[in-house]
């Protein structure tokens, strides 16, 4: 990484739009090359963080997907902001829109169409050996030219060999704890949704594995 001290901090940002803030501080900038800056605080003095950085397994995990063809935001730089305890990385955003943001504008049918789709794409992820802790519709995007992407990747391991089945259980049980996200999974039918993802994937999910689902409506 990069050090980056406050003087460089501020040129870098100067120009910039906050995207994301919570109360602590911004959280996302867009640059005024149109490049986004995500910063990573770190809460502790003694921390994982301080020995993992955020912004390295960001920078990791994109190159990671990338070589797997699976389309993500491109890295362009990762800092260490030192004297702020935070790192970062600056990166090309990916376009299109998240998953959450499109299906309510949808009607049924293609609502159903995009969710069952989704549910290949997951078995995509598994089968590739990613297991993505941050698993949600919000962190999902459908590119401008019809394939999905992965924003928010810095929560992720990676491995040679598809991840197990108790994996695989554990993130959809992430995906399902939205529930306005699972509202509309309900809507296409659970067991609907699984058999789409067993189409796609080496590993199947058998119809139990959906009683360990938060908010998930079995009966469909």
């Amino acid at each position: 990484m990069t050090p980056l001290n406050r003087e460089a901090f501020s040129a870098l940002r100067k120009g910039a739009t906050v995207i994301e803030a919570d109360p602590r501080g911004e959280k996302v900038l867009r640059l005024a090359d149109g490049s986004f800056l995500k910063l990573f605080r770190r809460k502790r003095f003694l921390s994982s963080a301080l020995f993992f950085p955020p912004a390295d397994c960001f920078r990791r995990n994109a190159e990671a997907l990338a070589a797997r063809g699976i389309p993500c935001p491109q890295v362009l730089e990762s800092y260490d902001l030192d004297s702020e305890r935070k790192t970062a990385v600056r990166y090309w955003p990916l376009p299109g829109d998240t998953i959450r943001s499109l299906l309510p504008g949808l009607d049924t049918d293609a609502r159903s169409a995009l969710l069952l789709r989704l549910a290949g794409f997951i078995a995509r992820l598994h089968d590739e050996g990613i297991y993505f802790r941050s698993l949600h519709l919000g962190n999902v995007l459908l590119m401008p030219d019809g394939a999905f992407g992965l924003i928010d990747v810095s929560d992720m391991s990676v491995q040679r060999a598809p991840i197990s089945r108790h994996k695989r259980v554990r993130n959809f049980r992430h995906v399902f704890r939205y529930k306005a996200d699972t509202r509309l999974i309900n809507e296409v039918g659970a067991l609907r949704f699984l058999t789409h993802y067993n189409a796609a994937s080496g590993i199947h999910l058998e119809p139990e594995h959906m009683t360990r689902m938060p908010n998930l409506n079995r009966a469909g």
